[in-house]
């Protein structure tokens, strides 16, 4: 019966750490899905002038705050 507990505890705490929540920022479209553990950011936001481009676009990858993954154009 304890062992059963232990396993249930871990399983609800894997999935409080892992899933995810989507959010909508207000930059022109930008969609991040933040967990405990990760972030991911599908990045379309307006450039900055002196780029040249009208719009950023990509994907950003946060692991425990270090960001592992950016190709944001």
């Amino acid at each position: 019966m304890k062992k059963r507990n232990v396993v249930i505890v871990c399983i609800l705490l894997a999935v409080f750490l892992l899933i995810p929540i989507p959010l909508r920022l207000k930059d022109g479209g930008t969609v991040e899905y933040k967990a405990l553990v990760y972030r991911v950011l599908k990045v379309h936001r307006l450039a900055p002038v002196e780029s040249g481009k009208e719009y950023e676009e990509g994907i950003i990858i946060k692991v425990l705050g270090i960001e592992v993954y950016n190709n944001v154009e």
